[in-house]
C-alpha cells in the first residue's frame, strides 16, 4: 500500500490591520501607485509578517499550531509612521522607524515558541513593514504625513499560495494577545 503524501504548506505568522487602518495603507498604496507605478497590493492581502516559516509538512503545522498556542503577549500599539522603498525587488512599503516595544515582545515570544518546537527562525533582524505596492520605481520614496496607527490583539498562522496574479493568503488559525493583568501564568 503506498502512502499518500501531502504537498508541503507555505506559512507564516501575521498580523493584520484593523480596518481603519486597511482603509489608510490603502488611499497610501493608490497614492504610491500614483507617484511610482507599479501594482497595488489586494486590500485582503495588507498585513505585518512576523516570522516566515516556508514549507512545513503536516507534523510540522500542528507543531506550529502547538508552538504559537504557548506564546505569551500582550497586546500593543502598532503605528506605521514612514514609508520606504526597497530597489532590489521594488516594493514600496509603510513600516516603523522604530520596532514598538508590544512587538519586539510578540516577536521574542514567537521565536522562542519556534525554538522550543524545533524551529529555527530567522535570525535577522525584522524591518517591521506592510507591503503596498509591487514593480515600484521610486527615485523619491513618498513621506507618510499621518502615521498609521492600530491596536494588534491578535497573531495569526498564515497559508501563502503563489498564483501568477500574486500570492492569495488563508489565515489558518488566529490567538489572542493576552493583557498583563488577566495572565496567571505563560507556560
Amino acid at each position: 500500500m503506498t502512502e499518500h503524501v501531502l504537498a508541503p504548506r507555505r506559512v507564516f505568522f501575521a498580523v493584520w490591520p484593523d480596518a481603519a487602518a486597511l482603509e489608510a495603507l490603502e488611499s497610501v498604496a493608490q497614492s504610491g501607485v500614483e507617484r511610482c507605478g507599479g501594482r497595488r497590493m489586494r486590500r485582503d492581502s495588507l498585513h505585518m509578517t512576523l516570522e516566515f516559516i516556508g514549507a512545513v509538512s503536516p507534523r510540522q503545522l500542528a507543531s506550529l499550531h502547538g508552538a504559537a498556542a504557548r506564546v505569551c503577549a500582550t497586546p500593543f500599539e502598532m503605528a506605521l509612521d514612514c514609508l520606504g522603498w526597497w530597489p532590489h525587488n521594488h516594493i514600496l512599503w509603510a513600516g516603523c522607524q522604530a520596532m514598538p516595544s508590544g512587538q519586539r515582545r510578540l516577536l521574542d515570544a514567537v521565536s522562542q515558541a519556534l525554538l522550543a518546537a524545533g524551529f529555527q527562525p530567522d535570525s535577522r533582524e525584522p524591518v517591521p513593514h506592510v507591503t503596498l505596492v509591487r514593480d515600484a520605481r521610486c527615485p523619491v520614496v513618498p513621506t507618510l504625513e499621518v502615521p498609521i496607527c492600530w491596536r494588534v490583539g491578535e497573531f495569526s498562522l498564515v497559508e501563502s499560495f503563489l498564483q501568477p496574479s500574486g500570492a492569495r493568503y488563508q489565515v489558518l488559525a488566529r490567538w489572542s494577545l493576552r493583557e498583563r493583568h488577566k495572565i496567571v501564568s505563560c507556560k
